[in-house]
């Protein structure tokens, strides 16, 4: 059973998820419960992906990358996430906010920021997120506030992929205040050596252990000037435009999780008896597999509609959202399929399914919860 064929895979992907594949199956599926239950950055993983050009894949070869397309990405993603998602978003996360500095940075930040993480030399990370606020985005606190040829940044972000490992941060900040509240902030890079930064990995989360987030406080913190990225005041509009790619990216994430919830499920039932016979022979059971099969091709066959949406230039924000939407459910109600399949055998901290079941619960809120998505659906529609 291959739930992740090729099929409808665009032919210019095919490689890089052949490639993500391997990869997937040789360096991170043997590991994946040892790093769940450390909880350790898997740095050697990300190492290793990175000599097979799987890391900041996205980054144009003009500063080093591979300059690989939206559906070489999510094709990627998908892999990764069927694998082990904490692994996977530890890959991901390598050049996570990198697509919004090389469409609106300057060339002199391109040439600093984006060719050190493409070649390795660096990890990056965005801090969007706050402790009183997360899909608000007009909403944030944190200030940058100009002082001479510098801005001065106070406030907090949390839930920060990276903001501990990272050697930079693009940072959502207020820069202003105005009557039009998309119009008041603004994005900044922040070196994380900088005075005035502070991070700390939160408590552990319910699941994802191997990718590390982060809480990030900002006391009087200065970068030069030149480290705005695009105009003053653009912020929000950057970000929406960078979530709609990267909400595609997070129904791939779904995709990925919903094919582990399945094959765990299919495979347990095929080997597991109870009153003389195959579970699977009962009809219910049956109906469960066929009811996730379905939700889980209906969602893919989306993501990739979506991707081709987007390729061709098409507005994708209801396009995106719908994808995340419908993935993410689906993941998180495959996971709970699977696990009550298991009945007793799935609540065992060393089981696959265990820690499918509790990954699923982030990509529903990461990137906007699926009320947030609904919204923009309809906005949209």
């Amino acid at each position: 059973m291959d739930l992740l064929d090729e099929a409808m895979v665009p032919a210019n992907a095919k490689t890089v998820k052949r490639r993500a594949r391997t990869f997937a199956r040789e360096n991170i599926e043997p590991v994946a419960g040892a790093y769940f239950e450390s909880g350790e950055y898997p740095i050697d993983i990300v190492e290793a992906a990175r000599e097979e050009e799987l890391v900041a894949q996205e980054i144009s070869t003009e500063y080093g990358g591979a300059g690989r397309s939206l559906s070489e990405a999510v094709a990627a993603a998908e892999e990764f996430f069927r694998a082990d998602a904490g692994i996977g978003l530890a890959l991901m996360g390598q050049s996570f906010g990198t697509g919004i500095l090389e469409q609106f940075g300057t060339p002199h930040q391109k040439e600093t920021y984006l060719r050190s993480v493409a070649e390795g030399d660096a990890i990056t990370g965005m801090a969007i997120s706050e402790p009183e606020t997360g899909s608000d985005l007009a909403g944030m606190e944190t200030t940058a506030v100009r002082d001479g040829d510098e801005w001065v940044l106070n406030g907090e972000k949390y839930w920060i992929g990276n903001g501990v490992e990272a050697d930079w941060i693009l940072v959502y900040v207020r820069t202003e205040e105005s009557d039009k509240p998309h119009d008041n902030h603004s994005m900044v890079i922040v070196p994380t050596d900088s005075d005035g930064y502070d991070a700390e990995h939160v408590p552990e989360k319910i699941g994802m252990h191997a990718s590390k987030q982060s809480h990030i406080t900002f006391t009087d913190c200065r970068v030069p000037h030149e480290n705005l990225v695009g105009e003053r005041g653009n912020g929000f509009r950057m970000v929406a435009e960078f979530f709609n790619h990267g909400r595609t990216r997070v129904a791939a994430q779904g995709i990925g999780l919903a094919a582990a919830a399945i094959e765990e499920a299919w495979e347990f039932v095929h080997e597991r008896e109870e009153f003389g016979g195959p579970v699977s022979d009962f009809q219910s059971v049956r109906h469960d597999l066929a009811q996730m099969r379905t939700k889980f091709e209906s969602a893919r066959t989306l993501l990739w509609h979506t991707v081709e949406r987007m390729e061709s230039g098409e507005d994708a924000a209801k396009w995106s959202s719908m994808a995340k939407l419908h993935a993410t459910e689906t993941a998180a109600e495959c996971a709970e399929t699977a696990i009550r399949l298991h009945g007793g055998h799935g609540l065992f901290d060393e089981s696959r399914i265990g820690r499918v079941y509790r990954d699923v619960r982030m990509p529903l809120i990461y990137e906007g919860v699926s009320e947030i998505q609904r919204d923009i659906i309809y906005e949209n529609f």
